[in-house]
């Protein structure tokens, strides 16, 4: 009998006629958008915006048992890369709430499985459309110098970057001396040709950067650039 039972709640969940079962659950996938400086919440069945890496997301079922006959459940989180399917998931976790942090380029889907059980034993399978997230590939520009002369333009060397995972860089005077030191948690922040709160003289400096990107591509770059205080900028035009 409770074969049979299970198998008729089973079928009319598949349907969606079950919608006291269905709702009590309600994942979501949770994430930082550092471009557009925003959390980000998708929704079973939706995919993001391509993003960069590495992206730590926070996957929650929000599982609620309040009126319902079930007394306690089991989820299933699984992760993979959406060419292999889920069959192939390279992670599978049996937690209500997971974290995990994507650093390689390519297109990745998540699903939850939950399977809930009340006082007879008997089971109901509960299985979310598919979350997808995609990774961009990387790119790292280090432009040729700056002009930290305070007329708002140009005022902080930047190093653009996009899906880097790995980066450890550094900014010499002619002498050999280190004046500044670039890693992924101050890249953003830029240097603004101070060192020991005064600002370095005009002139030639030397970039030494090494890079990894989220597909695997290695960067290594040695540039000189040049600060220039002595010029400020006119809509396109520098001028002395």
């Amino acid at each position: 009998m409770n074969v049979l039972r299970h198998f008729f709640l089973s079928s009319l969940l598949c349907i969606g006629a079950m919608s006291a079962v269905a709702q009590t659950a309600n994942p979501v996938v949770t994430f930082y958008d550092v471009e557009k400086k925003e959390e980000v919440t998708l929704k079973p069945g939706e995919t993001s915006e391509p993003m960069q890496a590495p992206l730590a997301i926070t996957c929650t079922a929000n599982v609620d048992l309040q009126g319902t006959d079930y007394t306690n459940y089991t989820c299933e989180w699984r992760i993979y890369n959406s060419d292999q399917g889920e069959k192939s998931a390279f992670l599978t976790r049996y937690e209500d709430d997971i974290t995990y942090t994507m650093a390689q380029a390519g297109g990745y889907g998540i699903k939850l499985y939950i399977t809930f059980r009340n006082s007879a034993d008997d089971e109901i399978e509960y299985e979310c459309e598919p979350f997808r997230i995609v990774i961009s590939e990387s790119s790292l520009k280090c432009p040729d110098g700056f002009s930290p002369n305070g007329d708002d333009r140009n005022n902080i060397y930047h190093i653009q970057h996009k899906s880097i995972v790995k980066l450890d860089g550094a900014i010499f005077n002619r002498w050999g001396k280190r004046l500044h030191t670039f890693t992924l948690d101050n890249v953003d922040m830029g240097w603004d040709g101070m060192v020991g709160g005064r600002a370095v003289p005009d002139g030639i400096y030397l970039l030494q950067l090494e890079a990894v990107g989220s597909e695997g591509v290695k960067y290594k770059i040695k540039k000189v650039i040049n600060v220039l205080k002595g010029y400020t900028e006119t809509g396109n035009e520098t001028t002395p």
